[in-house]
């Protein structure tokens, strides 16, 4: 059976919101532990004062969660951003065009167009312009999975303090999950961020990225 502290942390980590409070110090204690205890239906089970210790002291464990994003969201507004859209997602069968995938990943660096080539254990998952779909198809045929269009790449280029900050890429994911915004796909290469998202979504990603 979870412990007071275990039921309080787990239901803490669990509220962003809250916990952004806790972070800087502007939580009424009190409230917060009757609300907890209310939510959670365990009057009967623990008492308010207990969980108000345990938020205490888990409010004292957080603190350093707060200097490390200070130092995050330093990287955030030092970072540019580069959007890219008529960005296309192919997903396709690799055990099939295994070697055609790499000779059109070599086709489409040399002419610096925008190519990713991302290999799964059974698919490989193109991140390409939508100009180049008829090619795909026209190769691979039905090896390809699916097809998505209408997105936008949206790249995050960092100073090179990312690469020693725990957290700043977590941070960026967590923005897009509180807005309730689907990333189709992602990549992390060195100190640049890349995210890919419906083109429907890209004005409200615009202002929370505003760091």
């Amino acid at each position: 059976m979870p412990t007071t502290t275990e039921i309080t942390e787990k239901y803490l980590s669990e509220h962003p919101s809250i916990l952004d409070c806790l972070k800087n110090g502007i939580i009424n204690y009190s409230k917060l532990s009757r609300k907890i205890t209310k939510e959670l239906d365990i009057e009967k089970k623990t008492s308010i004062e207990a969980i108000l210790i345990a938020c205490r002291r888990y409010e004292t464990k957080i603190k350093n969660e707060k200097i490390l994003e200070d130092k995050i969201l330093k990287i955030l507004k030092e970072s540019e951003l580069e959007i890219k859209n008529k960005i296309a997602v192919t997903i396709i069968d690799k055990r099939k065009y295994l070697w055609k995938i790499h000779e059109i990943e070599k086709k489409y660096q040399k002419s610096a167009d925008t190519f990713y080539a991302i290999e799964g254990s059974k698919v490989f998952t193109i991140i390409t312009t939508e100009k180049h779909i008829q090619n795909l198809n026209n190769v691979f045929g039905n090896a390809i999975i699916k097809t998505s269009k209408n997105l936008v790449m949206i790249i995050i280029k960092s100073p090179k303090d990312l690469e020693n900050t725990p957290g700043v890429n977590a941070f960026v994911y967590s923005k897009f999950r509180e807005h309730g915004i689907n990333i189709v796909e992602q990549i992390s290469c060195w100190t640049d961020t890349i995210v890919v998202i419906s083109e429907d979504d890209i004005a409200i990603v615009m202002k929370f990225l505003k760091f």
